[in-house]
């Protein structure tokens, strides 16, 4: 697998033994560990949000259960990928109460081929997840410094009668000049104002 340097924890999700040991075989250790199987959605629903998981993969066996609610909460509340496997009788009218969610629905009978494929699917969805997030992490730090920056520069604008231009030339220079962020330089500012 292509995603060998980071294995992904899974949740399985199945009340039938023949899908859990076929599923387990599909599941190598060295591209998912750990492995957690449970047979109901109660189980799961608590165990997944205590300790969470990567991938959560539900063997819905009715259309009407808890399963598809589990996976709702799971992807609304959580960045974990999940793959609902379905009814294939349900598959339409369940597709569209899911997709809307992130979830991937996929009808049974279901071959191991196509488990694999949608685990791989997953797998990619989390890691482009995990790039979006440094993304938007860094974001909000920037924000976060523009917000701090601008803020030193209205007190230096009220305390020592600078203009904006003048004001932000300051601590762009000091920041130069010590050799540190302007983030530190304007809460260097703030801190002698407060």
């Amino acid at each position: 697998m292509i995603f060998s340097e980071h294995t992904y924890s899974i949740l399985v999700v199945s009340a039938g033994e023949k899908f859990n040991t076929v599923i387990s075989r599909l599941l190598p250790v060295n591209q998912y560990w750990p492995v957690v199987i449970v047979k109901d959605s109660e189980d799961a629903r608590r165990l997944f949000f205590e300790k969470g998981f990567d991938i959560v993969l539900i063997n819905a066996q009715t259309p009407y259960n808890d399963d598809i609610q589990l996976a709702v909460d799971i992807c609304d509340k959580s960045e974990a990928g999940v793959i609902l496997l379905t009814p294939g009788d349900y598959y339409e009218e369940i597709c569209s109460k899911t997709i809307p969610h992130g979830i991937m629905t996929v009808s049974k009978p279901v071959t191991e081929h196509y488990i694999r494929q949608s685990l791989s699917l997953v797998c990619a969805m989390a890691e482009r997840m995990k790039n979006l997030m440094k993304k938007q992490d860094t974001v909000d730090e920037k924000i976060e410094e523009i917000r701090i920056v601008n803020r030193a520069k209205w007190l230096l604008i009220d305390h020592s009668r600078m203009t904006e231009p003048e004001a932000h030339r300051f601590i762009e220079k000091k920041a130069m000049d010590d050799r540190v962020s302007k983030k530190d330089v304007a809460l260097r500012i703030i801190s002698q104002y407060s």
